[in-house]
């Protein structure tokens, strides 16, 4: 047999693993207890009960001796209960400072930041380690970061649960390793699994303390593309069978075309969000490399009325500056050009070449 057949053959399986899986009554009736403890977020008249993440101008300036990065610049988001999101953008759009907000990780600058009907920005120290403790889970792309190499599947699983309610601590770790297809890996340690082997006892991991918002950075970054939707398996079914609302950033463009909403962020704000097309909404139609455009894309307005319009549409009309013309003409919006070539104002588009060619071309667009 061929290293390439073998490869495939282990797909397959690690794949059936996962819809061969039980998820046990009892383990779904612990998710819903934990749930019901707390569904009255203290800002939840202000917020709707089905609101996840509220996040309103947020921003988050690192500062050092010599200078200043501001890498959340008026984030604004919302995330109802029950979402399953990809969060995509280029290396410095702050897609992971943002994934630290809401994990309690790091603290806010400025805005309002609300997760779970709390708000983040008036939580004391002890308030957030319980929040972190009972409301999220993390799932980290360095494997190193999510198991201790020394100790066995199982024992990983068992550890973070000895620190919550303490009990039949090796009976739930059995039923969370059943649930992502690796209870047959029990007694295996970290050198002893694939890289796809260990991201799914890191998800369980992450469901030790029966978490509302599942949190995973780059979760299928270091896995080939067949491991890659094993994964996406097992987070689309924690979503659906147990309700968890699930926050992924990914560089996977493959893999954000299998959610149903992607947001996109550039240069610390929301940019865009694209919603999946309704002949895409059955995801067994969406495995393995999806060539069509499965969603639609869709510019964010935030309160103040700002939209990101991308630069290649800007390049498209000519606009080189930092000014352009917004005219509105049988219920649109027209963007021209707001400067000539030589970097003075603009002609109003009826004698110019500038104004009546950029409104043309966008017009045709729209």
């Amino acid at each position: 047999m061929s290293e390439e057949t073998k490869n495939v053959d282990k797909a397959s399986l690690e794949a059936s693993d996962i819809r061969d899986s039980v998820i046990s009554q009892e383990l779904r009736d612990s998710f819903m207890q934990a749930y019901a403890k707390n569904t009255q977020g203290e800002l939840e008249d202000q917020l709707g009960d089905n609101v996840m993440i509220l996040c309103e101008n947020l921003v988050k300036i690192y500062k050092t001796k010599e200078t200043e990065v501001l890498a959340l610049q008026g984030l604004e988001l919302k995330v109802e209960k029950g979402e399953f999101i990809a969060i995509i953008g280029s290396s410095g759009s702050g897609k992971s400072t943002f994934l630290n907000m809401i994990g309690g990780l790091d603290r806010p600058s400025a805005g309002k930041l609300y997760v779970d009907g709390k708000d983040l920005f008036k939580m004391t120290e002890s308030q957030l380690v319980d929040y972190k403790k009972n409301t999220v889970g993390f799932v980290w792309q360095n494997n190193a970061r999510n198991l201790f190499p020394y100790l066995t599947a199982l024992q990983n699983v068992e550890l973070p649960i000895r620190f919550g309610d303490n009990k039949d601590v090796e009976k739930r770790a059995l039923d969370l390793l059943n649930l992502v297809g690796m209870a047959h890996k029990k007694d295996s340690k970290l050198n002893q699994m694939s890289g796809g082997e260990q991201q799914r006892i890191a998800i369980a991991i992450a469901l030790a303390n029966r978490p509302k918002l599942l949190l995973a950075d780059e979760p299928t970054g270091s896995v080939d593309q067949r491991t890659s939707d094993a994964l996406l398996d097992v987070f689309r079914r924690l979503n659906q069978e147990l309700g968890i609302t699930i926050v992924i950033v990914t560089h996977d463009i493959n893999l954000a075309k299998k959610v149903k909403r992607v947001v996109m962020m550039r240069d610390g704000k929301t940019s865009s969000e694209r919603i999946i097309k309704q002949e895409f909404a059955d995801p067994s139609l969406l495995k393995g490399f999806v060539e069509e455009e499965t969603h639609d894309e869709f510019a964010i307005l935030d309160r103040a009325g700002r939209v990101q319009i991308p630069r290649e549409m800007l390049d498209a009309i000519g606009v080189k500056g930092n000014r352009i013309r917004l005219q509105l003409e049988d219920g649109r919006i027209l963007v021209t050009n707001g400067e000539s070539e030589d970097g003075e104002d603009g002609d109003d588009g009826k004698d110019g070449k500038s104004g009546k060619e950029g409104k043309s071309r966008r017009k045709n667009k729209g």
